[in-house]
């Protein structure tokens, strides 16, 4: 009787499900989405957009190439602040690979993105940029972590629309590839 007992409780085991390993007991790291780990974000918008906004790589998207013609750079960041999806373009025309530099002039611009609304820089007379860091992210790549602070003395006007928006002060952290085409 105890034999059959047994021999019912492990008939019983094989739909048993497989134990749980540990990669799914551990969540998987934050996407970089090519922000380098180091990526980060952050300023205040005042006027049209009016929002604090403070990204750091696992909720940021960057990414960064070389102007046409190979003058300077331009990099891109992009996230959510609020409901409201914003990309933010920063171009460098004097920006040379791994160098550091001080008060290069910026266009920028803020994007709404899904709205069509875009608010630019008129010119390269209102914005500078410091770079403070770049540097090679592995020896064998032409991409760099780049990290810099931008000043703009104007508010960026709205390229379709009668509003601004004004960003004093931008902190950024995130790549250039000087290899994309």
């Amino acid at each position: 009787m105890i034999a059959a007992v047994a021999a019912a409780w492990l008939a019983g085991c094989g739909d048993t499900p497989e134990p749980t390993t540990l990669t799914e007991l551990v969540p998987p790291p934050p996407e970089t989405r090519g922000c380098d780990d180091r990526g980060y974000l952050r300023t205040n918008f005042y006027g049209e957009l009016s929002a604090p906004i403070d990204w750091s790589a696992g909720n940021l998207d960057c990414e960064g190439m070389p102007r046409p013609k190979g003058n300077g750079a331009r990099l891109r960041f992009a996230g959510e602040s609020g409901d409201l999806a914003i990309a933010i373009i920063v171009a460098l025309p004097d920006l040379q690979r791994g160098s550091t530099a001080r008060e290069l002039t910026s266009n920028v611009t803020v994007i709404e993105e899904g709205s069509g609304r875009f608010f630019s820089t008129s010119g390269l007379e209102s914005c500078w940029t410091d770079i403070l860091e770049q540097q090679r992210i592995e020896e064998s790549t032409d991409v760099y972590f780049i990290a810099g602070t931008l000043y703009c003395i104007a508010p960026l006007a709205e390229v379709n629309g009668d509003s601004s928006v004004t960003v004093r002060e931008l902190q950024f952290g995130g790549v250039v590839d000087w290899s994309a085409k």
